[in-house]
């Protein structure tokens, strides 16, 4: 079909036309469809003042009710218009976007048709034109009234705003997502890294693994000393099996810093598992050692703090 000597294209409202506006709201989301159906509706009607902008926009404008029911977009009622003021109130029935939003169940009438004629008095105005919605015929109204005034805003910018403000929603959501799940993680990894395990009555092992540092030994030594005494532990083993060999001032600390604190508690100290990079660390870091019982195995360890006590393992 042709109509004013270009070609032109039919759908039906209902289903067609609905289909499409569905599509767009489920893959963009109604807020994002919104800001799209409203800046389209202003470009194209930016296109349509290009066709009248040769002639008087009095006569442009009275003949746009014409105009729009021939092409079926609906019933226009031009009830005010200022070209002095750049001002307009229009009334619009029956519009093709009204049945869609009708069809579709929404309670709020969707902007491409108001959008479309800010774009329209934008161009014959020369002046960027914004508008509100008065009434609605969703809402009840025996038809759409929209009043248009000069304003600063402008669709086509809001549109890109729109979506760096979705971008950085976004952004922040997935940053929220990152700390939520790194606290999750650092708190899981607070639970599991070096537990106290009771192994026998008054005795309790303490896994070492790792790297350790300032927050980390720190968290450490106070979770143990406040923990230890709800064990009733005569005898700690720090199992250092897994300690990094790579060993630092922290990890060095924390050595000292628990066998110190756990006698503080009454709690006697042993360490098993050091291997011979991990003595030479020692060594050149000075820790004393003395008074301090070290095994090369967990069992040996064991076996030496129930002796302490009187006690054996038989079997």
């Amino acid at each position: 079909m042709r109509f004013e000597g270009q070609d032109v294209i039919i759908f039906w409202i209902e289903t067609a036309m609905k289909s499409f506006v569905d599509t767009i709201e489920e893959v963009s989301g109604n807020d994002a469809a919104n800001v799209v159906m409203e800046t389209a509706g202003f470009r194209m009607g930016n296109i349509v003042s290009d066709f009248f902008k040769q002639d008087c926009i009095n006569n442009v404008i009275n003949s746009f009710p014409d105009i729009y029911a021939a092409a079926g977009w609906c019933d226009l009622e031009i009830v005010d218009f200022s070209e002095e003021e750049k001002t307009a109130v229009i009334r619009v029935r029956n519009s093709w976007e009204y049945k869609v939003n009708k069809v579709q169940g929404k309670q709020k009438m969707s902007t491409f048709l108001p959008g479309h004629f800010a774009g329209t008095l934008t161009g014959l105005f020369e002046q960027n034109t914004g508008f509100s919605v008065v009434k609605s015929q969703l809402e009840g109204d025996e038809y759409d009234e929209i009043h248009y005034y000069p304003s600063e805003g402008h669709p086509v910018r809001d549109i890109h705003q729109f979506t760096r403000i979705k971008e950085q929603e976004e952004i922040k959501r997935l940053e929220n997502m990152v700390e939520e799940r790194t606290e999750t993680l650092t708190t899981l990894v607070k639970e599991i890294s070096s537990p106290l395990i009771p192994v026998l009555d008054g005795i309790v092992v303490m896994p070492l693994i790792g790297k350790y540092d300032e927050t980390r030994a720190d968290d450490l030594l106070s979770r143990t000393m406040k923990n230890l005494p709800e064990y009733q532990a005569n005898f700690l083993i720090l199992d250092v099996t897994g300690l990094d060999d790579d060993l630092d001032a922290y990890s060095i600390t924390l050595l000292q810093s628990l066998t110190h604190s756990s006698e503080l508690l009454g709690t006697k100290s042993a360490i098993v598992g050091i291997s011979p990079n991990l003595s030479m660390k020692l060594i050149e870091a000075k820790v004393d050692m003395k008074g301090l019982n070290c095994f090369s195995t967990l069992k040996h360890a064991i076996h030496f703090a129930l002796a302490q006590e009187g006690k054996q393992i038989i079997g």
